[in-house]
């Protein structure tokens, strides 16, 4: 019983550390540029500059899945793998689409540009220009999961009949 304690208060201290590290991290990683156009209750609508970002392409139809298989392969390629092993910056936010098109998308630091990107190692790491775009933002706490998900894309959609098929995932601070 003494050892359950034990690792279970291990466990609790390791979570409130990686919090903390993930907190203070996120104030030095470069955002999604935007400006806000106009606020409607607990909605922005924002217009995103355009931006570089790295993405591959997934199969299924769960976040879980998505978010997990895209962001390993993904991170893979920022922290190394690629022709020249190069580490590159980690940014905000994380793009999952779940429309026509399953994929995960992270956004390429301001100091590149396609042609000063090292190839990706896996072949299915590609890249994408998105254009400037306007977009509805929904903000919520805590870790994202399928039924919170849904919760706020019912909510976007109900209200204020939003076409939803990209989710833009970024730490709150």
């Amino acid at each position: 019983m003494k050892i359950l304690k034990i690792t279970i208060a291990s466990a609790f201290l390791l979570f409130m550390a990686l919090q903390f590290i993930s907190f203070k991290s996120t104030s030095s990683v470069e955002d999604y540029q935007y400006d806000v156009i106009d606020s409607v209750e607990d909605i922005e609508i924002r217009n995103y500059k355009n931006a570089l970002f790295s993405k591959v392409e997934l199969s299924s139809d769960k976040y879980e899945k998505i978010s997990g298989t895209g962001f390993r392969i993904l991170a893979g390629y920022i922290f190394g793998g690629n022709e020249t092993s190069e580490n590159i910056s980690m940014t905000s936010p994380v793009v999952v689409e779940m429309g026509d098109s399953k994929s995960m998308m992270f956004m390429i630091p301001n100091n590149h540009n396609l042609a000063t990107m090292p190839e990706p190692n896996n072949e299915n790491i590609s890249f994408i220009e998105i254009p400037s775009k306007k977009m509805a933002v929904i903000q919520f706490g805590g870790w994202a999961n399928q039924k919170k998900i849904n919760k706020y894309i019912d909510e976007l959609k109900r209200h204020h009949g939003l076409d939803i098929n990209a989710l833009y995932l970024r730490p709150i601070n």
